[in-house]
């Protein structure tokens, strides 16, 4: 086999696995993949590749096990219109009876049979000797939205296939409650008021709500609230969570837990001298110290577990009706408990403990009982504020991170959903020329779907049970993801491809069955059929003046109705720092910006202030001087608020003009990601002028609108 033979039959294997062999760049260039890049992913997705060389005897097993396939995993009825499914068959059952079998999510159940000869053939093939066809065969009747059970039996062969019947567009608000809104962005760990320990809790959302709701704002938006590793080497980051089915009991407020009423020894421990000043010591940190907050929390939150299992009582039965109904969590807690006996990562454990069979003498049983308790507590806290939210009129904005960390409790307890051996990342773009690799494995696109996308729901359902609002991080993912070996840069990864209309059946579903929202982040390098498609299912997409300066310096375009219009985001510096420039001086000095890219950056800061400050004086927005930043700030407020868009984000950092970001993204120890308490406490900038006052010109110009 000749090279040039062998990389033409390796592209073809890579088609039979989603993967695009080549992309086009920010720059437009067409980027072919490496032979290493497309070895490496197709062993990541299941193809026995060590080398080139493997890929004939690769490319003729997928080819036979795809055509070995009877049904398809899953199929979509859009509206509830039946089906068209095809089948894959031996020629020679191409005149056998086939029997169907459907059971609907409701327990309804409803069988046919299909003479063989009467469904037509759309392709056939021979494989190793063996003729195939591909036949079609409609189902007779509609069906209502829901998840349904297909079975198909044709000459001994049996295959089932999930049926997902949805709408064609996610929940989209109408009459009183499609008026347009506004609400401020904070994140909550940043958050903090002055009886907070350091860092945000969930009865501080539910204060920054009431007092939103007083200045006439209808969403309160924050960054990810899921479980996390917390014990100081761990990155903090809230986009690696350690699970995605569960919340961060860093969030807890323990005033508000029950047991403290009653745990003499709890109380104690809290009222002690030295436990209050170390919180006070908390408290006057610039930074959130994750390890050092919780491990004073987990001080108490143990005392509060020993004495509520200590006796039988109603709020013990609770727990226990809880992790019932709830078996992830108590999955969960042992994972937790058996990670802190072993002190390393789950991918280091004994096989056994790798494999999810755990003895008693694996774990703590008092670590065991413990998270079981904390998610026990968040649950509560989390269904609690966000039902005050609900009933003061707002709506809660989450965000569902697209992966989870390696070494997290997902991973180890959902493995076959994940591709193992490369991360997910993306390409250089006009931002972050560097690309982005984000530490996390991607979920395989074909493994996801054998399993009925049963953990891709399960995450869903986790937030919006509680989200007016959900934000899907990086919406691109539901047709493609960029995937980097590990060990490479992430300029050498490649795309590959997940069937986006089973993910936005998923989403849609789920959205009008719980009433909510469904944004997509749709930033940095968007194939140009993302966002029609988004259009097509009723997502709304995200309008950042940043980024829309960012990609053409010469017009701020319209913004769309359907849409959530912001400055900046959390991986963005602040409207401050990016104005004046000091985002391109910290960048330099973090060695993200060499001389020449530090001058071709400030030349384009420049195009973009021109083209802003032009736009914003030709429109009257602007009503202070060009150098005074808070009037630019408040202009760019004013026009979003003006627009057409259904939703405006004002990021409260934004409004004391705050130059140091929350995040820098591609760095590490270089900078303290996530970690960066609010300048204020919320008592201090709910008084703060600047703050008040811009956020009654945005609710004025929202509610004219």
């Amino acid at each position: 086999m000749s090279l040039a033979s062998g990389i033409r039959l390796l592209h073809h294997l890579a088609r039979l696995y989603g993967i695009q062999t080549a992309y086009y760049d920010v720059n437009h260039q067409r980027k072919q993949a490496s032979v290493d890049s497309l070895v490496a992913v197709l062993r990541s997705l299941g193809a026995h590749m060590a080398s080139l060389r493997d890929a004939p005897s690769a490319w003729r097993q997928r080819r036979q096990a795809l055509w070995q396939q009877l049904l398809e995993p899953v199929v979509i009825a859009w509206e509830g219109t039946p089906p068209l499914i095809q089948l894959r068959l031996p020629a020679g059952l191409a005149q056998a009876t086939l029997s169907g079998h459907l059971k609907l999510e409701t327990g309804e159940e409803e069988s046919w049979q299909w003479p063989g000869a009467d469904l037509p053939v759309v392709e056939h093939v021979e494989i190793e000797g063996v003729h195939y066809l591909a036949k079609q065969l409609h189902l007779p009747a509609r069906l209502p939205w829901g998840y349904h059970r297909l079975t198909l039996s044709l000459g001994g062969k049996r295959a089932q296939t999930l049926i997902i019947s949805a709408p064609l567009k996610a929940y989209i608000p109408t009459g009183k409650d499609n008026q347009p809104v506004w609400g401020v962005f904070l994140p909550l760990y940043a958050l903090h008021t002055d009886n907070s320990w350091g860092g945000g809790n969930f009865s501080d959302l539910e204060a920054l709500a009431g007092w939103l709701a007083s200045m006439g704002g209808e969403v309160v938006a924050t960054l990810p609230l899921l479980a996390t590793f917390l014990n100081g080497t761990s990155e903090p980051s809230p986009y690696l969570p350690a699970s995605r089915l569960l919340w961060n009991e860093f969030f807890l407020d323990i005033d508000r837990i029950p047991e403290l009423k009653k745990c003499a020894s709890a109380q104690a421990l809290f009222e002690s001298s030295s436990f209050q000043k170390e919180i006070k010591a908390l408290r006057h940190l610039p930074l959130v110290d994750y390890r050092r907050q919780m491990a004073l929390k987990r001080r108490v939150l143990e005392e509060l577990c020993r004495c509520l299992f200590a006796e039988p009582s109603p709020r013990l039965d609770d727990l226990g009706h809880f992790t019932g109904t709830n078996p992830v969590v108590e999955d969960y807690a042992w994972f937790r408990a058996a990670g802190e006996k072993q002190g390393i990562s789950w991918q280091s454990w004994p096989q056994p403990l790798r494999d999810g069979v755990l003895k008693d003498t694996d774990y703590s049983e008092e670590s065991r009982r413990y998270h079981l308790y904390v998610q026990w507590l968040a649950h509560q806290q989390m269904e609690d504020v966000s039902k005050r939210i609900r009933d003061k009129g707002l709506k809660l904005y989450l965000d569902l991170p697209l992966g989870a960390h390696p070494d997290g409790y997902d991973v180890w307890r959902e493995r076959e959903a994940f591709a193992p051996g490369t991360s997910a990342g993306a390409p250089p773009d006009a931002v972050f020329t560097r690309g982005q690799n984000w530490g996390f494995p991607p979920l395989h696109p074909e493994r996801i779907r054998e399993q009925g996308y049963r953990y891709v729901t399960l995450c869903l359902r986790h937030h919006l049970k509680y989200a007016g609002i959900l934000r899907i991080d990086h919406v691109m993912g539901l047709h493609r993801l960029f995937f980097i070996p590990n060990g490479m840069e992430a300029s050498e990864g490649v795309y590959v491809r997940y069937r986006a209309e089973e993910l936005y059946a998923l989403l849609a579903l789920e959205a009008r069955r719980h009433g909510a929202i469904i944004v997509g982040e749709d930033l940095g390098t968007v194939p140009p059929y993302v966002r029609p498609a988004m259009v097509r299912h009723g997502l709304h997409r995200m309008y950042v003046v940043h980024y829309e300066l960012a990609s053409d310096q010469r017009r701020l375009p319209p913004v769309p109705s359907r849409a959530v219009a912001s400055l900046n985001t959390h991986d963005m510096p602040p409207f401050t720092a990016l104005w004046q420039g000091r985002d391109i001086e910290q960048r330099g000095r973090l060695g993200l910006l060499d001389s020449v890219g530090a001058r071709a950056e400030t030349d384009k800061l420049l195009s973009m202030k021109e083209a802003l400050l032009i736009f914003l004086r030709k429109h009257g927005w602007l009503h202070g001087a060009e150098d005074d930043t808070h009037a630019v700030l408040t202009a760019c407020l004013s026009f979003l608020a003006a627009s057409r868009a259904q939703i405006v984000l004002a990021s409260l950092e934004d409004l004391w003009l705050e130059t140091q970001p929350q995040n820098v993204p591609t760095t590490g120890k270089e900078y303290p990601n996530w970690q960066r308490r609010a300048r204020y406490t919320f008592e201090q900038f709910c008084q703060l002028p600047q703050v008040v006052d811009t956020l009654l010109v945005v609710n004025e110009l929202r509610k004219r609108r």
